[in-house]
């Protein structure tokens, strides 16, 4: 089971959201805007991604830059992200044991293999 972080707003998530499901994955949609994802998850979603945490924030959004965070600290990014779930980075492909950021969409067939 995948689970997409997903904002149906998002072309690259609607890209990433079409991958999985022409590769035929088993995948649970997530609209994290609308069901936020609370301090637990975000810790645990932290601990599985795969590359930079900084890249997990859309660092040039009006709120991100507000906070004056530093999206190296991951308890920074874990309450800028609580306050502010529009500043997620999306969209975000996790199977529960890897998280991959799917910028570009393609870098969630890394899941599939």
């Amino acid at each position: 089971m995948i689970t997409l972080l997903h904002n149906p707003r998002c072309s690259k998530s609607r890209e990433a959201l079409a991958l999985l499901e022409e590769a035929g994955a088993d995948v649970q949609v997530r609209r994290y805007l609308d069901d936020p994802l609370d301090a637990a998850e975000l810790e645990a979603l932290i601990q599985r991604l795969e590359g930079e945490l900084s890249s997990l924030v859309r660092q040039n959004e009006p709120e991100w830059k507000a906070l004056g965070a530093d999206a190296d600290e991951p308890h920074q990014v874990v309450e800028a992200l609580l306050a502010h779930p529009r500043i997620l980075q999306r969209p975000i492909a996790d199977d529960g044991r890897r998280a991959i950021i799917g910028r570009p969409p393609e870098a969630i067939r890394a899941l599939l293999d």
